[in-house]
This record gives structure tokens, sequence and C-alpha cells, in this order.
């Protein structure tokens, strides 16, 4: 059998290649992605930059070339909606593969070929250059691995632990694709990242923010940290964490002893929840948020908070710690044209529009709240948090005001939305569409040639997550916590009198959001306000999925099936179409009146599986692992002697969906 390119990627895990054909024996002594790596590469600072910059792209989350980039990532979730409704939220869909999927370590083993080679030579003073440099680019490594980890951690919770390159001994291989519990994982990558926090220079060498700083590795730290807190509070005592009730690790030998490093689960919960509100602070502390002037068609550019998320250059906006530069003559992407238009069908859902409160601080259901209701987009966004005056399009906005004569895709005046389009490009999913990501500079609107920037990551996840926290560890709110989410309402311009909202707040009205649950039940006020916060300032900025994940919000989803919704249709905006634009039934472009006022973008054909809503398995919580690597790890192609194990609720059987569907 012939491998592809093993210069390119590690054929799918650590034992596949070895296995496959003698021609792959030496794939764990190939040198990383480079057409020749020679005996003296990463001997000096220059190298050592250039290898480390070299795996951003595949490492860290940026805009893809043609979609509406990392806006559109929070599709499928109760925040944005796509056409076609995930496999994940339909029980039995969801299949285990026969080979492939994300049980990889291409990025793993990029970063430990790095480490493994620079550090002993750093360690010996072996390379050239200026110290503070080195020291630097040997951190964005740490990062670098960190990250991927953190990505594997949350992919299939427990995971290999890889620290170095190795040779091709079959038995060596099989012996390190053990898995290891993610909160032993979480350590290792805590680990990392304070090897980084330790080794990065606040300002990066770049002096742009292109490069990782050491605010990126405190930020990582407190997002890690408060992801693996929460995820052991939440599922506690089940298969989904280590020495939970029917944890699969516990039948494999070398995990039947295992004990949390700080004890126990309680004792590390309230240690992982410490580390991220001392990460966040770090970072907090430190870092201005950007301002918000309220102003939305600004051809002078006067509200930098509405700029930061379309900016050519983004190294002048304090928020934002690292992010990523376009050319428009080397790599460009079509977000702009995206966010001119219906967001290249990704769109807001009702749910989004409805969880952010009244300028006043009120829930728009509280009495006296002010809400003008839904009947229009137009009254959706008066008198509401600034963020959805802000970032809600309403049609007749201009979404063009710079360069007028450049642009060849641009959507010059915000139409109405156009849910019959059938094209992605300019479909509107749910009539809602979101402004984060638009420029205003026609420029940037000939297809596929937009050049504005990609945030990373912004310091205002930094209150989020110490907010959050602190709240989860001490069931209080310090003062600290209050004046960081004081500061986020300030600028959103929503009353800082928090106690009034938490006071207003009817949890039998907020079920349309999912991160009003936790297993299935009912959070508190306060602590839902705080998860609401954190849904309105990150919305469609990639970190819902995880949220949801982390805080088993989607436990309800098993008995009751979610119907995603979008604006009012038929309602008064219902006269804005004609009618065969609004056509229902058998060959319908929109959803039967019948099944509400607001529109249904998963239920327009009666014969979709998404008709039924999204619904969840508990197994859904994580990825399952391909059926190929237990043979290939097993005593000779036995799948059941295999070191690997199988995510809870997921069988044994390429093909085959969770348990029990």
């Amino acid at each position: 059998m012939k491998l592809f390119n093993i210069k390119s990627s590690i054929f799918l895990g650590l034992a596949a290649v070895v296995m496959l054909s003698p021609s792959c024996k030496k794939f764990l002594e190939e040198t990383p992605p480079s057409n020749i790596t020679p005996e003296s590469y990463l001997k000096e600072e220059n190298q050592l930059a250039a290898y480390a910059i070299g795996q951003y792209t595949a490492v860290l989350p940026s805009h893809a070339n043609w979609s509406f980039g990392t806006f559109g990532i929070d599709g499928n979730t109760d925040n944005m909606a796509i056409p076609a409704l995930d496999n994940k939220y339909m029980p039995g869909l969801w299949r285990v593969d026969a080979s492939g999927g994300p049980w990889e370590f291409t990025n793993i083993y990029n970063s430990n070929y790095f480490l493994e080679r620079v550090v002993p030579l750093w360690k010996a003073g072996g390379i050239l250059g200026n110290t503070e440099n080195i020291n630097h680019y040997i951190g964005e490594v740490y990062f670098l691995r960190a990250f991927e980890y953190f990505k594997k951690m949350q992919i299939f919770g427990d995971f290999p632990i890889i620290k170095n390159t190795m040779a091709d001994n079959l038995p060596l291989l099989i012996e390190a694709s053990k898995r290891r519990p993610h909160s032993e994982v979480t350590r290792f990558v805590l680990s990392d990242l304070d090897s980084a926090i330790t080794l990065l220079k606040t300002v990066s060498p770049d002096g742009k923010k292109n490069r990782i700083s050491k605010a990126c590795a405190q930020l990582l730290k407190s997002r890690v940290a408060l992801y693996e807190g929460t995820w052991l509070k939440y599922f506690k005592n089940t298969a989904f964490v280590p020495n939970g009730n029917g944890w699969p690790g516990r039948a494999k030998d070398y995990n039947a002893n295992y004990q949390y490093a700080s004890g126990s689960i309680d004792a590390e919960i309230q240690y992982l929840l410490e580390q991220s509100m001392s990460a966040a602070q770090a970072v907090a502390d430190q870092v201005a948020l950007v301002n918000n002037t309220g102003l939305i068609e600004s051809i002078n550019n006067e509200n930098p908070y509405i700029n930061m998320f379309g900016a050519l250059d983004m190294s002048g906006y304090s928020e934002v710690l690292l992010w990523r530069q376009y050319n428009q003559n080397l790599v460009t992407h079509n977000v702009p044209v995206a966010a001119q238009a219906g967001n290249y069908a990704v769109g807001l859902t009702r749910s989004m529009t409805e969880s952010f409160l009244m300028a006043n601080g009120l829930p728009i259901y509280a009495p006296g709240s002010g809400y003008k209701g839904d009947d229009y987009v137009k009254d959706v966004r008066i008198d509401r948090d600034g963020r959805l005056n802000l970032f809600l399009k309403e049609p007749g906005q201009r979404n063009v005001l710079i360069n007028l004569n450049m642009a060849t895709h641009a959507t010059e005046i915000e139409p109405i939305p156009r849910i019959a389009e059938p094209s992605y490009e300019q479909k509107y999913t749910t009539g809602y569409a979101i402004r984060k990501g638009l420029t205003y500079d026609a420029q940037h609107c000939r297809n596929g040639s937009g050049f504005t920037g990609s945030i990373t990551f912004r310091a205002v996840e930094a209150h989020l997550n110490y907010i959050e926290a602190c709240y989860e560890r001490n069931g209080v709110l310090d003062g600290k916590a209050q004046t960081y989410w004081q500061q986020i309402r300030t600028r959103a311009k929503v009353s800082t009198d928090i106690a009034k909202t938490i006071n207003a707040t009817d949890m039998s009205k907020e079920t349309l959001d999912w991160g009003a649950y936790s297993g299935g039940t009912l959070i508190s006020p306060t602590l839902y306000n705080i998860r609401r916060e954190r849904r309105n300032e990150l919305m469609a900025e990639g970190l819902r999925m995880m949220d949801l994940r982390r805080w088993k919000a989607l436990d309800q989803l098993i008995t009751t099936p979610y119907h995603v919704e979008g604006f009012k249709l038929w309602g008064p905006m219902r006269s804005w179409f004609t009618p065969a634009q609004i056509v229902y039934g058998a060959n319908g472009v929109v959803s039967d009146p019948a099944l509400g006022q607001y529109l249904r973008p998963h239920q327009i054909r009666s014969n979709a599986d998404s008709y039924r809503g999204s619904r969840w398995a508990l197994a859904h919580y994580l990825n399952p692992i391909a059926i190929q690597h237990f043979n290939l790890t097993g005593n000779g192609g036995d799948a059941n002697s295999s070191p690997i194990y199988q995510n809870p609720g997921w069988p044994m059987t390429g093909g085959a969906g969770a348990i029990g569907y």
C-alpha cells in the first residue's frame, strides 16, 4: 500500500504508518514539513522564528478562504444556524468512522520535533542570536503544542501525552498510544503554558501582535483551566470524567489506579478554577478594552469596537492580543463579501437576539422593560444592549461607505433578508444577519479577495473567564469580578446594575438558551447571567460549542427536541416577500406557518432528518475514535486488545451510531 506524501503529514496515528508498508519504516524519523532539513537547522534565531510561525496556520483558528471565516464557527448552535443541521444533533446519523478522523498527531509531532532538538541546544547555549528572542520563539512552540493538545482534549477527552518523536519500534508506538485521563492532559497543557509564559515577551518581536505574546499564553491558560474545571464539575460521577461511574479508562490496567493530582475531583476543580482566575486577572488588569462610541454607519471609522473586527491592521486595538494578517497579493478570504450579505448562510437565531438585555438592564420580558417586540428587525434593536444594536444588521442600512466604485460583489445597502436564495453566498438562513467582520471599504468586496485581519485572541475573554471562574469556585462574585462585569456592560452601553438584571431574570422564560441548563436542569439566575454576558460579548467568535459542552448544557435535547428559529417571518414582515419567495410545503423554501410565526430553517422539508428538531445523545459530548486505530494497535489486529479505549456511549463498530440509536 502506498502512503500519501509522508513529508506533508504523519499518517493517521502513532502506529499507522509503520504497520502499513515497509517503505514507511522511517516515518517517525522524518523531518517536519519542508523540502530539506539539514543537520544545522534550528541552530539560529531566525530559523527558530521561521519554524514557529510556520506552525501558526495549522494550529490556530483564522478565516477560511471562502466561507464566513471565524465568524461562522458558531453555526449549528443555538447562537447561529446554517441550512443543514449537523449530524451531531441527529442521534444515529453521527457514526463511528472506519478510519481516519482527528485521532492524529501531525501538529503535535511538529512541535515535539522542534522542542526535542532546540531545548537541549538552548540549555547548552548552542543557539546563535538574541537571547530574549530565542526564548520567545521556544515559548511560542510550547504554546502551540498546548493549544493543539487542548483541541484534542475537547474532541476526545482522554488522549495520549506524547512529548518526543519516536523511532519506528512497534511495541514502543503501541505503548505510546495509551490514553491519559484528560485531567492529566490538562495538567500537561498548563505546564506547557507555564513554560510559554516564562519565555514569551510581553510584546512579541514583530511588534504588531501577529505573533504570540505572554498575554496570549495567560489568556489560554485561563481558558483551559476554566474548561476543565467546569467539565469536571458538571460531568462529575459520570463516565466522562476520570474515575467516574462507567469511565472506560478504568478498564485499562495503566489507568486503573489513577488519582487526581490534587487528591480528589473536588480539589482538582477548585485548583483549576483558581488557576483560571489568576491567569485571567493577569490579562484583564493589564489590557484596556476598546472603546465603543455607539456609532454604526461611520465613514470616518469613529467606532473602534465595530472596526476592530474588520480592520486591515488590528495592531492598534489594545484589546486584540493576537491576529492574523492577510495580504491581497498572497492570501485572501471572503469574509467582507459575506458580512455585507447573509454571512454565507450563517444566521443569528431568535434565541441569540432575545438573549440580549434592554439598555436599562432588564430582560425583554420583564415588566417595564420597554421592549418593542420583533414584528420588524428594526424593532428588535431599539433600546437594546448596544452590542445587538451594533451587530444585528437592519434592512436599509449602508454596508459600503468607502471606495464605492471598487466593489464587484458589494452589498451597498442591507437588503430585505434573502431567505429564498438558494446560493449560500447570498442566503439569509434565519432572516437575521450579523455585522461582525464587516468593513465599509468596498475594495474588499471583490469575491474572494478580502484581506482584513482575523482576531485569534481578544482580552475581554479574560474578564469573562475571571467572572465565571470566581462564581463557580466561590459561589459569589468578588469585587474584581464585579468590576470586570461592569466594565463590559459599560462598554456595551447596558446598565451596570447587575443585581437589577439578576432579580428580574425568570429562568422559565430563558429556555431557548441552551446555556440556561446544566445536566438538563435550569441553573440559577446569577450563573445564567454570567453565561449570558459571555454569550453576548463573544457572539459569533467560535467559542459557543466549547462552552455548551463543558457546561453539559445539551442534556435537555435528549428528551425534548429543540427547533431552531429565526426572525418572525409570519408576522408583518411577511409583506416584504412575494408569494414565490415564501412557498412552504412539499416544494417549500420556508417553514410552514402552522409550525409557528418564526422561520424554522431546519423544518422546511418534512422528509428531512432535521425536521424532528435538534436532538442529543450523551455520547455526543465527545467524538468517537475511528476503528482503524484500535485495529492497528491491537495484538494481531484484534481491536479489543488495543491499549486504546473507545469513548463513552460509542460502539467498537465502524458505521454505527451512539449506543441505543
